[in-house]
Formats: structure tokens, sequence, C-alpha cells
């Protein structure tokens, strides 16, 4: 540690005037992430270079929390590419959290003999209920704020997902699910919006949480995809009456499993060729055609297509440039693997609260990294659905 680094913590430490060691390490801040970004981008601030590798694209703002108190930074965007500054600890939150839950596990004693020993592993045995308790409540407050933070804007588009992990309940050991809902906005950007735990397939869990994501201020969704849950198609209409694209990577392995198994290659070929078609019009009459020629080899997914039309080709009624990532829920399966690998670790979560405290600190940090990325989608595609969705509108007699 140096020599300057450590007399600016001594004077922390002395309780000297915090409101200059903030100026001073907000300072100190800023001049190293201007280092940065200049490194990054190949050129300084404003400079005309021919080897400029990317321009930078404003800023946001994001709180640091030192010894000193609390210091809002603008942290520059890249026009490509992402940018972290060095000094931070990207992840810390979600670690803490799959911390607290192991822990939390170990001194209830509901815990696994695997969890058991990787409290002993982190040296964490002697680790008392009030010590956990103030961990646990420290990470509650940031998730907790997060999850319930106000939702500006329109987002035409909401993605939800759900992935099972065990939880005891009641004694019981409950396989319960974790829905992540996550939008895109007019402006392009994506964030996490929602976490919840529950039954997938009741109507009454769907319209709850919708309902939540709404009284928050979540307005303008136009699609929602998704897996075809009982109870969500009804709940999506009721409460945005919004379109539900069907996940098409979902319907196609349910498809196939009414094919024996040494046709489905050639089965999900033909499939294929409704998704590669240039128009929704198109995709709907090669529909019907793939359809009559499986009624007779494969009569229930005959069956099957007569009733699937309208939800799995739902997407190709918006910008064609949207149609990768409206067709599936694939967007999400990342944030999935993520909360999977972090709960086999746990193996049974002692309780849904500590479900939510993990699963919102690590969806916590990933909007945080979505927030320094590129748009997910360009401004000019949304503003040709907004010019779409203005042009249905009937005419108002003035």
């Amino acid at each position: 540690m140096t020599d300057d680094r450590m007399a600016l913590i001594e004077l922390i430490e002395k309780g000297a005037d915090t409101d200059l060691v903030r100026e001073m390490l907000a300072f100190a801040a800023e001049r190293l992430m201007e280092a940065e970004i200049g490194a990054r981008t190949g050129a300084p601030h404003g400079a005309r270079d021919p080897d400029r590798l990317t321009h930078r694209n404003g800023y946001r703002e994001r709180g640091w929390d030192t010894r000193a108190g609390r210091i809002e930074l603008a942290i520059p965007r890249l026009r490509k590419g992402s940018y972290f500054p060095s000094f931070l600890e990207p992840r810390r939150t979600a670690e803490k959290a799959l911390t607290a839950v192991i822990q939390e596990a170990y001194v209830h004693g509901v815990s696994t003999r695997a969890v058991d020993d990787l409290v002993k592993a982190m040296g964490a045995s002697g680790v008392s209920k009030s010590q956990v308790s103030r961990l646990v409540e420290e990470i509650d407050e940031r998730v907790n704020a997060f999850l319930a933070r106000p939702i500006e804007g329109e987002w035409p588009y909401l993605w939800l997902d759900a992935t099972y992990v065990k939880v005891r309940e009641g004694g019981r050991i409950v396989s319960t699910a974790t829905i992540i809902a996550v939008g895109v906005n007019t402006d392009g950007r994506r964030e996490v919006l929602g976490v919840a735990t529950g039954p997938s397939e009741a109507e009454t869990f769907w319209k709850g949480f919708l309902r939540s994501l709404a009284d928050r201020g979540l307005r303008g969704v136009k699609l929602v995809i998704a897996d075809d849950h009982k109870g969500l198609r009804a709940a999506a209409t009721k409460v945005f009456h919004a379109t539900l694209q069907r996940c098409r990577v979902h319907w196609m392995r349910n498809a196939l499993t009414h094919v024996p198994a040494k046709q489905r290659a050639a089965v999900a070929a033909m499939l294929k060729t409704i998704f590669a078609q240039e128009t929704a019009k198109d995709a709907q009459a090669q529909w019907e055609i793939v359809a009559d020629a499986l009624a007779d080899r494969a009569p229930k997914l005959g069956e099957l297509m007569l009733t699937a039309r309208e939800d799995v080709l739902a997407y190709m009624a918006f910008p064609k440039e949207h149609w990768p990532q409206l067709a599936s829920t694939n967007p999400l399966e990342r944030l999935n693997k993520e909360i999977k690998r972090r709960s086999d670790v746990v193996g049974i979560f002692p309780n849904d609260a500590a479900l939510i405290r993990l699963a919102g600190a690590l969806m916590l940090e990933q909007n945080d990294e979505w927030a320094v990325t590129r748009r997910y989608m360009s401004l000019e595609s949304l503003a040709a659905l907004s010019d779409a969705a203005r042009s249905r509108l009937p005419a108002v007699a003035a």
C-alpha cells in the first residue's frame, strides 16, 4: 500500500473533515476513470485521432460507498464495448449474498452436509445468528431497493422466464419457480424489472406479479415473451392488454416429442422452414403447408400446429430487426444459468427470502453491467415500432 493511500485512510479514521475527504476521493476517482477511458478509446477526451478505437457515449450515475460516505460517480459510457472502473468491485453484492444464504442455512440447522462442509472450509463455523442477521439486513436493503424501484418510461417488450430450485417450506423440500422479468424500453436499453418466486402455472401468481410491475410504473407493454405457462396468457391480457409470444425454442422441443425419434431431424428441418420466411404472411402460409404435410405422419403434432400458430408467430408482427430477440426466451438463458450455478452451491434454500436475496443480488449486478453496454435494440428500429403503433390509432375528431 502506498504512503499516500495510508495517509488518506488515516485521515478518514481520525475523523477528519469527511466532506473534504469525499471531495478528494471523488476527484481521484474522476481522474482515474478519465485515464482508463482514454486508454480504452485510444485517444484523449475530445481529441481527433485516426487511431481512435471507439467514442464516448455519455455517462451513467452510480453510487460508490466508501469509508468517508457515499460518492456519486459519473461513469463514462462507450459506443462499442463496455467500461467498469477498476477501483470498484464487480459482483461484490452477489458474492456477499451467496455467503449470507450459506451461513443462514448453517446457523438455522437447515443446511445439507455439503453446505456444512463449505462453511467449515470458509472458516465461518463459529458465526452467530446475530452476525448472519446483520449481513442479511445489509444485503436485503440494497436488493429490496432495487426490486422496488420505480419503473419509468415505456417498455414495449417484456421477457419472463423461470428456473426451478429447491426450498425448505414447512418442513418439506419443494421445487420453487424463480421468475425473472426483463424489459426493453423505447430507448433500446434492457433492464431486469423484477424477481419473484411462486407456482409458475397459477394465474393468481402471474396476475399478482405483473400487477406489482404495473404498480411500480411499467407501461407500454406490447409483447410478452414467455413459455406456455398456464395462467400467464390471461394475466398478461388483463394487466397489460399485451400479446403473448410463446417461446419458439420450447415449442419446438415440445413439438418434437410427438414424433418418433428417427424422424425428428427431418421434422425439425421442416419446421425450421417456417421461421426462415421473410414476412409474417409467408411464414403463416408455410406453417399451413408443413402442418398439412405432417398431419398423416404425426397426427398429434398436426393437432398441436392447428392451435399454436398465432402464439408461436406473434413476434413477426413487430419490426424484423427485433425478430431474433423476440422469438424466444433465450435472452434470459444466461441469467437462469447464473442463478442455477449459485443455487447448486447452496443446494437447498432455507426459505423464499434467501432465494430472493441471492437471485436479486445477481440481477442487480447484471443490471449494472447492462447499463454500461451498448443499446440492446437500435433507436431507429424502435422508432419504427412507435410509428407503426401511432398509425394504427383511430382518428380523433378535433
